[in-house]
């Protein structure tokens, strides 16, 4: 029998609850939409595979995250895909050695200009982490039909008319939150109710494969 699976990154329990106040909030002006009850997440990829196969999935999902080691995602900023009416929330990734002091008010403007470029710097090699293990996972579970997500966000509505979308992004204008990206979840699509559930969670093990080398021994 066919089913329908997702790998997903899920935040704490801390964002999931704010996510969900503020699905519920856009629920109170819009009224019923598109995830406004999925429980918050980053999806990587979803497939459907015979339910016999679903062990040697868990297996590939368990080595590769064996390889992945946990890092910090910051939630800053919210953005809109207005062809496809969704609303979401793009993650900015940050190593805790970025969180330094700010520049003093004393520092010339050119000291400043510096700082802001390095972060912004930083900022798009640590993007590319959700990425880098996106891509990763995918390939690692690659399976015919398989829908990829290239580009790492968390929904808060999708398939929301132009009008509701204007609202949402007049009710939600700035975030911060932040969690600690350390597994990966596999979920099973319930077709009663239409919704995802956690069969398991693949924590990130820190053992990176070491990288092969070309050379001669000579």
């Amino acid at each position: 029998m066919l089913k329908k699976y997702s790998v997903v990154f899920y935040p704490s329990q801390a964002v999931i609850d704010a996510i969900k106040v503020m699905k519920g909030y856009l629920k109170t002006k819009i009224n019923w939409y598109n995830s406004c009850n999925s429980i918050a997440h980053i999806t990587i990829c979803e497939f459907e595979i015979l339910e016999s196969e679903i062990d040697k999935f868990k297996q590939k999902l368990a080595k590769i995250c064996n390889t992945f080691t946990p890092f910090h995602v910051y939630l800053e900023e919210f953005s809109a895909y207005e062809h496809v009416g969704a609303f979401f929330i793009v993650p900015n990734e940050k190593s805790k050695a970025e969180s330094k002091p700010k520049a003093k008010k004393t520092d010339n403007h050119l000291k400043k200009e510096a700082i802001k470029k390095n972060k912004s710097n930083d900022g798009e090699i640590e993007q590319s982490k959700l990425k880098s293990i996106m891509k990763k996972t995918q390939d690692t579970l690659k399976t015919p039909g398989m829908k990829k997500s290239n580009d790492p966000h968390m929904s808060i509505g999708r398939r929301l008319t132009s009008e509701n979308l204007k609202i949402a992004s007049e009710l939600f204008t700035t975030i911060d939150l932040h969690f600690l990206c350390d597994s990966i979840v596999l979920r099973e699509f319930d077709p009663e109710e239409k919704q995802f559930f956690i069969i398991d969670t693949f924590k990130f093990g820190s053992n990176p494969e070491p990288e092969f080398i070309q050379g001669s021994l000579f």
